[in-house]
């Protein structure tokens, strides 16, 4: 079995002692080299050390994870954010498909995403990028979304997005240009996500972005006809929701 290296970085000695605890009894095969509890420290150690995985608190007495993030010349490990309810940041997290563990964290939750960490091997730079982009402009509207295919992470603009279409644990997007992306996350995931950027949950296996809505056909139990010439089955349950939505286009 791999070992893994981690680090901490949090200003709360109690939450440090308690991470360090669940590592040793959920994940022995991670081995914490080094903590600290705030920015600067954060930026010294890791200056020295390169763990395979940094657990990150946001915020902190001396600034933000972010903060510390921005004097580091490169990312070469992966990170798991450490927060608080703060329903802005896990929004920031959950548009760049970045890792987050809510305090107090639970042991299910870090085990979960330690096995997500075990089986990726790419590398997150664009990310990480993309998540300071996000949380430096929140007055901004959210207009692009990070996916992860099989073999990289893709940055995309949201509203090429014609449609999602699920199959079991997995998204598959189709775009504009007639390109497909698929992504092992649900679509349940996605259809909360979108929610406010004009998506519609239409059918259990169907997303759509409503700007590309066509027409409805109500014979044959109902169906959309999307821009692309797509047909959309409209669930039974769904349709007087689509019906409503469809009067506030």
């Amino acid at each position: 079995m791999k070992n893994y290296t981690a680090i901490i970085i949090d200003d709360i000695e109690q939450a440090r002692t308690t991470i360090k605890q669940d590592l040793k009894t959920y994940a022995k095969d991670f081995e914490v080299i080094g903590e600290a509890s705030g920015v600067v420290e954060g930026a010294k150690l890791l200056k020295h050390e390169k763990p395979d995985i940094l657990f990150l608190d946001i915020q902190m007495q001396d600034g933000s994870g972010f903060d510390l993030l921005d004097l580091l010349t490169e990312i070469p490990f992966k990170i798991i954010f450490i927060t608080a309810s703060d329903a802005h940041a896990i929004k920031a997290f959950r548009y760049a498909a970045i890792d987050y563990l809510l305090k107090p964290i639970d042991p299910d939750e870090l085990t979960e995403a330690l096995e997500k960490f075990r089986n990726s091997a790419l590398n997150e730079n664009e990310k990480y990028q993309f998540l300071n982009e996000r949380l430096k402009n929140h007055s901004k509207p959210n207009e692009r979304l990070a996916l992860h295919s099989q073999d990289k992470i893709q940055i995309v603009d949201i509203q090429s997005i014609i449609r999602c279409e699920s199959s079991v644990n997995y998204t598959t997007f189709f775009f504009q240009n007639g390109d497909q992306v698929v992504v092992t996350r649900t679509l349940k995931e996605f259809g909360d996500l979108l929610a406010d950027q004009g998506f519609f949950r239409v059918h259990q296996s169907h997303l759509v972005n409503t700007k590309y809505i066509k027409e409805y056909v109500k014979s044959e139990g109902g169906h959309l006809i999307m821009k692309d010439k797509t047909l959309i089955p409209v669930s039974v349950r769904k349709r007087p929701e689509v019906m409503k939505m469809l009067d506030r286009l």
